[in-house]
């Protein structure tokens, strides 16, 4: 009986050591299914609340980090971006200053070409046009990789509106000259003799090496090289003094100039037109702007067809009329070296430079 006692006593002492510290129970609701038991022992309390404090502890972690993170990720993404943007301006801005550039050289280009206007009627030749500093003193520009980008901008900016304030003065004292001056400003030489498509300078106004003596010599025009018939236009408003060839017998050096017309505009000009094949008009006519006076020929001391293109104006001290650089009466065609043509032309004649015009072409 001893024995048979014991037996239950060891066995409840084994489940009582291996009892579960939970017991879960789910009962369903169909009653033929039973009630089902889940069991959980203490190891596996322990490796459950190791998972979930874990789990816990990364969503800790997360909650602190992810915010961070995101901002960064968002400031990345803003920094990229403001990078994207800035480079996108630094080359409008570049495209801008390239384009102020380009509207400097043409705002230079019309001062010069007003200039032309200007010893052409006579003006003020001591006058300079379009030339000054910064109306203002330049804002000081922040630091940047484009702060030299800007301050150049600055500059052309500057400068710009300085020439277009004395461009504006000047076009008021022009049309101001011209309403007043109305016949002056026609019997003004002003545009090319040949189209601008029809000739090549090949031979400036000024001291040059004579193609026929080598020697040093005054040229009183420009050479225009052109085919051979290309008409020949007056450049202003005139009457024709002379049209022919200068008898050897008269004169011996506007012999040389062939087939000749000269035009006299008004009381202050005389221009010329040498080395002519055909001539077109008569002596005492009177002719208009555009008017085709003759055509490129090969005439006189030449060799190959070109023109030779004389301006003369009447100059009250010496009483005689002095040879100018034409360039500076053909405004509708750019000279390569014009600021140089207009320092010349403001420096004082020669006067032992030149031949006079003798009197058969001023009748």
């Amino acid at each position: 009986m001893s024995n048979a006692s014991e037996t239950p006593r060891n066995v409840r002492s084994s489940r009582t050591r291996d009892h579960p510290l939970f017991e879960l129970q789910y009962h369903s609701g169909d009653i033929k299914r039973g009630v089902k038991y889940i069991f959980l022992a203490k190891k596996h309390v322990y490796w459950g609340g190791s998972i979930l404090i874990f789990w816990l502890a990364l969503l800790v972690v997360g909650g602190i980090v992810a915010p961070a993170a995101v901002s960064n990720a968002v400031a990345a993404r803003r920094y990229q971006s403001r990078v994207e943007l800035r480079t996108a301006l630094g080359v409008r801005m570049q495209e801008l200053v390239r384009g102020l550039s380009e509207l400097e050289q043409r705002s230079e280009a019309t001062r010069t070409e007003m200039t032309k206007i200007y010893v052409a009627y006579g003006f003020d030749h001591g006058r300079s046009i379009g030339q000054g500093g910064y109306p203002t003193a330049p804002e000081p520009v922040p630091e940047s990789i484009y702060a030299s980008s800007i301050t150049l901008g600055n500059g052309l900016l500057a400068r710009i509106d300085e020439q277009l304030k004395v461009l504006d003065v000047f076009m008021r004292e022009v049309q101001a000259f011209e309403h007043a001056h109305q016949e002056q400003v026609l019997s003004t030489p002003s545009i090319s003799p040949l189209r601008d498509t029809d000739f090549v300078l090949t031979s400036p106004f000024g001291n040059r090496r004579s193609p026929f003596t080598k020697e040093i010599d005054f040229h009183n025009g420009i050479d225009l090289a052109a085919t051979a018939g290309t008409p020949i236009h007056a450049p202003a408003d005139g009457v024709v003094t002379f049209a022919g060839r200068v008898p050897a017998r008269t004169n011996i050096s506007f012999w040389r100039y062939g087939n000749l017309v000269a035009l006299r505009h008004g009381d202050r000009f005389v221009t010329l037109f040498a080395h002519c094949r055909e001539v077109r008009v008569k002596a005492k006519q009177r002719v208009k702007q555009g008017d085709v006076l003759a055509t490129v020929g090969n005439t006189g001391w030449s060799t190959s067809p070109h023109l030779h293109y004389e301006v003369r104006r009447f100059d009250p001290v010496s009483k005689r009329e002095i040879p100018r650089d034409p360039r500076i009466y053909i405004l509708d065609h750019r000279w390569r070296d014009e600021e140089q043509i207009l320092i010349r032309a403001r420096s004082a004649p020669d006067l032992r430079a030149y031949e006079p015009l003798p009197r058969i072409i001023l009748r």
